[in-house]
């Protein structure tokens, strides 16, 4: 008996051993006959323990994670835009709200789920371990929010962060068409220091996937619409290395409906008041301050149009020549008014200085009349009394023939009286005529100067505006 029992205590010690055993190393026998996970090792703290991963182990941070230097860290990157906050033309940038995802393998982070009740992801502080130095190039000014404070780390070595930043960042923009313009901004990611045989960057090529995840992200697009994104590398050997960019190129069309009615339209009314003042009489003097108000409310609207554009622009943008050449075409409409009103007040002047052209003529006719009268009444003395005297002395008595003479003699005398009556009276005639055309001459030279300049301001602005309408519509962005 003492055998037997001897044999059983060696039995039962050893399965003991055994057991405990397979609980240190985090299994347990299961009724199967296969392995069972201790609970003690479902725990993320275990997996962190396994991997020494603690705040004072600094091997994680301090360099790339990989077994050997010339291996190269292969880091995946995607880039969502959540939305469109800004684009400030005269700054020439671009406020955008992004999600950045960058996934890369680390060989120092690795376990088995099986050891650890399935565990197969865990998520710690960003700072526990290295992350890919990347920068974006057009970036102006730091992202004030704070990065995302953690970062998921996988059992086959795999890690993933996610970061939601506000990036401000330059971008050429071409305004060429303004309001009717369509940007195109780069968000290029780059590796610090880093050269392609250290690390390897690259992102989705799928354009027609990320644009659709952005548009269904999408949350605000400011005053824009958002087109399309796209992506692609660039390799640069700048350094003296090369180095593999992704950029990003967001595509985005202006809403212009607001500027329409806000802006274009108004000076289109202004022109049209303009071109309804030249019913207004010349006259007084409403017409050429009505004008200059006109023009002045134009130069209001170009003053906020110079808030807006960028003054560093390569081309003139349509719109300050849509402007600018409807603010000509007002000018030379005020310079019309005053030259049609010197006109008329050089015909007035003309008709103060001479008085009253009918008074004038009136009295120029009674003189007329009195002049031919007298004549009249010195040719009657001098020729016809004496002839019908002479005829009544042939009846009754004869009278001497030298007072019949003498009268007689008379006669050529009365007749270049006469004459020289009747020329100063067509003197008179012919310059009384033409002082009167004198006096409408100015007059209808400004009505036929202002019917011509009508004709072609109308002319001219109508194919002004088909013109700068029809590049609107044509021609190219860049």
């Amino acid at each position: 008996m003492l055998p037997q029992s001897v044999f059983v205590l060696l039995l039962t010690s050893v399965l003991s051993t055994s057991d405990v055993s397979e609980v240190k190393n985090g299994s347990l026998p299961s009724e199967n006959g296969l392995p069972k996970t201790s609970k003690e090792n479902c725990s993320y703290r275990k997996v962190l323990e396994y991997l020494n991963l603690t705040k004072d182990n600094n091997l994680y941070i301090m360099s790339r994670p990989v077994k050997h230097h010339r291996t190269a860290t292969l880091v995946y990157l995607d880039m969502v835009i959540y939305a469109i906050l800004d684009v400030r033309e005269v700054e020439q940038t671009f406020v955008s709200y992004v999600w950045i995802f960058t996934t890369w393998m680390n060989d120092y982070t690795q376990w088995d789920p099986t050891e650890f009740c399935g565990i197969t992801s865990i998520a710690i502080p960003n700072e526990a371990l290295w992350k890919p130095d990347l920068t974006i190039e057009e970036m102006t000014e730091k992202d004030k929010a704070p990065p995302s404070p953690l970062l998921k780390m996988y059992s086959d070595g795999a890690v993933f962060y996610k970061n939601d930043q506000v990036i401000i960042s330059t971008c050429q923009l071409h305004v060429y068409k303004f309001p009717f313009d369509t940007q195109s901004c780069n968000i290029t990611f780059k590796s610090i220091l880093h050269s392609d045989e250290e690390m390897t960057l690259t992102g989705s090529e799928n354009n027609t996937e990320i644009t659709m995840w952005s548009r269904e992200v999408m949350r605000m697009q400011y005053e824009w619409v958002f087109i399309n994104m796209s992506v692609h590398k660039k390799h640069d050997d700048k350094m003296g290395y090369n180095q593999t960019s992704v950029i990003y190129t967001i595509t985005m069309s202006r809403q212009s409906v607001l500027y329409c009615a806000n802006f274009l339209v108004p000076i289109l009314f202004l022109m049209i008041l303009d071109m309804a003042s030249f019913l207004i009489p010349v006259t007084g003097g409403e017409k050429l301050s009505f004008k200059v108000t006109v023009l002045l409310a134009v130069t209001v609207m170009q003053l906020i149009l110079n808030e807006i554009l960028p003054s560093s622009t390569d081309r003139i943008p349509l719109v300050v020549l849509f402007c600018v050449g409807i603010f000509g075409l007002m000018l030379l409409s005020v310079l019309e008014t005053i030259v049609i009103m010197y006109l008329l007040e050089k015909d007035s002047e003309s008709l103060d200085s001479e008085g009253d052209p009918a008074l004038n003529a009136e009295t120029k006719d009674k003189k007329t009349k009195v002049n031919c009268k007298n004549s009249l009444t010195v040719l009657k003395k001098c020729c016809w009394p004496d002839a019908i005297q002479d005829h009544e002395t042939d009846q009754n008595t004869p009278s001497p023939q030298k007072d019949s003479s003498s009268q007689r003699l008379d006669i050529p005398l009365a007749l270049d009286l006469f004459s020289q009556e009747l020329d100063e009276v067509k003197k008179t005639v012919s310059l009384l005529s033409g002082r009167r055309e004198t006096t409408g001459y100015w007059t209808k030279l400004s009505k036929k100067i202002n019917n011509i300049f009508f004709a072609f301001y109308v002319g001219g602005a109508v194919v002004f505006l088909t013109t700068i309408f029809t590049l609107w519509i044509m021609a190219d962005e860049k």
